[in-house]
């Protein structure tokens, strides 16, 4: 499967550009669902001007604040990194350098920036699907030396018991293994993150705050594990792997609490009702996290390209067909999304044959 992951560079979300160019509708009269970010972020501030003529400084207590924000214990190193996507292309070459290439397993469908950055950096990549990670037989882990696990799955919302996780890492750990646990969604599932439990061996965790806070743009996330294999990382990535602006906004943001249980609340209640307007519409069993909801459809591409004919864009995946809606931020954006679902019963309809 490894070639597979080494040919085109995978799709994202945002890709707003390219919607406005293919269908030729201006780009401020699109609703841009296709990404999974908080449609309402954290507020930013206005920065002091000191922030913009210092350089970064890593004593500044942002790994102490990260700490307090996951709930890391003391042993736990917490990193700041220029969002998790650094790490993602970075631990591969770590791996390499510290154990020698192998295999490594990624779930299928996921996110596709970590197969395609175990794949470049030589490593065989596999796929693992849902119903294999929820089953009873897990013998695929002892032909693994790196699993990759987004928890919850994006974009399909898998979550499992954090037991399981723990059990996979030690499993894989007996043999020098890694778990690498991808937590940009956690916001939400409190009891479903593995945060402290960080600084066990074999286990990474990435965090971010472009989904949750809503600041894809500001490319801050975190990387909490074993102090020794973090502080190699650190040392690969260099000094200022993470902008001064960015440290400071990382900071502010991680430290209002209050924002961040009000976004919870608030992300609770829009995420169920997409749901229910899915439903209404004829998109059923959505499934999903906070910040997005999930829909298999046979006709998947062509609601896309009639949403996106709409000045709507969502996310359309192929293997399998399915949908992500990204959540509308205004009342204009939800009559608008309900609106265009209402003119597509037709192909929403899953008894019609056409």
């Amino acid at each position: 499967m490894t070639a597979a992951w080494q040919n085109a560079e995978p799709e994202h979300g945002g890709r707003l550009n390219a919607a406005v160019q293919r269908w030729g509708i201006p780009r401020e009269q699109w609703l841009d669902l296709s990404t999974g970010i908080n449609p309402t972020g954290w507020p930013v501030p206005e920065l002091p001007a000191a922030v913009w003529q210092r350089l970064p400084e890593p004593d500044d207590g942002l790994a102490e604040v990260i700490r307090h924000w996951t709930g890391a214990p003391a042993a736990a190193a917490c990193l700041p990194v220029a969002g998790s996507q650094a790490a993602i292309m970075a631990l591969p070459l770590l791996r390499a350098r510290l154990h020698g290439r192998g295999r490594v397993g990624v779930p299928v469908p996921g996110y596709r920036e970590h197969g395609h950055s175990w794949a470049g950096a030589g490593f065989e990549v596999v796929g693992v699907s849902p119903q294999q990670a929820a089953g009873s037989d897990t013998g695929w882990l002892d032909r693994l030396d790196v699993l990759v696990w987004i928890h919850p799955n994006n974009p399909g919302g898998q979550l499992l018991p954090p037991a399981t996780l723990q059990a996979w890492c030690r499993r894989l750990q007996r043999r020098g293994g890694w778990l690498v646990v991808d937590q940009a969604f956690i916001e939400g599932y409190p009891d479903h993150g593995l945060d402290r439990h960080a600084g066990e061996p074999g286990l990474i965790i990435l965090r971010s705050l472009g989904k949750f806070f809503g600041l894809a743009g500001l490319r801050a996330g975190a990387v909490l594990g074993e102090r020794q294999l973090v502080d190699l990382l650190a040392r690969q990535l260099g000094p200022w792997s993470l902008n001064g602006p960015a440290r400071y906004l990382m900071a502010k943001a991680l430290l209002d609490s209050d924002w961040q249980a009000r976004a919870v609340a608030d992300l609770q209640a829009a995420s169920s009702r997409l749901g229910d307007l899915l439903q209404r519409q004829g998109l059923a069993a959505a499934s999903g996290t906070l910040l997005f909801r999930y829909v298999r459809h046979p006709r998947a591409a062509r609601i896309a390209d009639n949403l996106a004919r709409r000045g709507i864009l969502v996310r359309r995946f192929d293997a399998p067909a399915a949908l992500r809606f990204g959540l509308p931020g205004t009342e204009a954006d939800w009559q608008k999304l309900a609106a265009a679902l209402a003119e597509l019963t037709y192909l929403i309809d899953q008894s019609d044959p056409g």
